[in-house]
């Protein structure tokens, strides 16, 4: 009999700096049905991005070290891969719409794990 195979989960990329957020961010996209990869900074999910053309979705925080923080690499990412959605997340600051690209949500936290989930999987589906 053949081995039946689950449906490849579509990945999305976590972009955070303090390891106890990323792994409960990982948890987040994992429990969503996604498959979790991780960064810890901006300039590693660019190396990600460079690497990989089957991330659809980046969930990222604002405020990280490195040579850009979370807005600058949604800038990167909406102006090098225009299709990927994007959602910022940020303790500190207060974001509307008009400062943050096209195709991207934010959310202040702490953030409604359900609300979280729901856009992911309303943005891995356009």
């Amino acid at each position: 009999m053949g081995q039946y195979q689950q449906p490849k989960r579509k990945p999305i990329l976590v972009v955070e700096d303090e390891p106890l957020l990323r792994m409960m961010a990982m948890e987040l996209v994992e429990e969503a049905g996604f498959d979790p990869v991780e960064a810890r900074d901006a300039d590693e999910a660019i190396a990600i991005l460079e690497a990989r053309t089957d991330i659809v979705v980046v969930f990222t925080d604002i405020d990280m070290p490195g040579s850009m923080n979370g807005l600058k690499l949604a800038a990167a990412i909406r102006d090098r891969w225009p299709p990927i959605k994007i959602i910022i997340t940020s303790g500190k600051f207060r974001l509307d719409d008009s400062s943050i690209p096209a195709r991207t949500v934010f959310f202040p936290k702490p953030y409604s794990h359900g609300e979280v989930i729901a856009t992911m999987k309303r943005m891995s589906s356009q």
